[in-house]
């Protein structure tokens, strides 16, 4: 099964950390990364830009503003794929994350390869809602 882990943390707090304890996190960070990666079950890892870096496409008014599309003390940060065996096992990753930089939130949301053209299948193809399989 694969997961994204969202990764949620107080975005004022993260870019205030100087170059030290930023590598310090990473190296821990690390750790965890080389332990997934070599049993295989680690695959992208994303770290996001500061959230004033972002645009967000208001999809129903075809509106384009600066920022984040939410006002929220946490900011999503980066995030994960893993492909594991089951939600348990993704527990186990997030925790493994949350020792080596405690703080904020792990958001694990199953998800699914799109094909365009293959057929949609899985445990959560039934709450697909749109019929085209167009992600989002």
């Amino acid at each position: 099964m694969m997961y994204a882990v969202l990764c949620y943390n107080n975005e004022e707090m993260v870019c205030g950390w100087s170059k030290e304890q930023d590598d310090a996190v990473m190296a821990a960070l690390s750790k965890v990364h080389d332990k997934w990666e070599g049993v295989g079950k680690l695959k992208p890892s994303i770290r996001l830009l500061p959230t004033s870096a972002a645009t967000t496409l208001h999809k129903q008014k075809d509106l384009v503003v600066d920022g984040p599309y939410a006002e929220t003390k946490e900011a999503l940060l980066g995030f994960y794929i893993i492909d594991v065996e089951n939600l348990e096992e993704g527990l186990t990753f997030a925790r493994e994350l949350s020792k080596a930089n405690p703080g904020g939130a792990y958001e694990l949301r199953p998800i699914q390869l799109y094909l365009p053209g293959a057929p949609i299948n899985g445990p959560y193809a039934a709450e697909r809602s749109y019929a085209s399989g167009a992600a989002g």
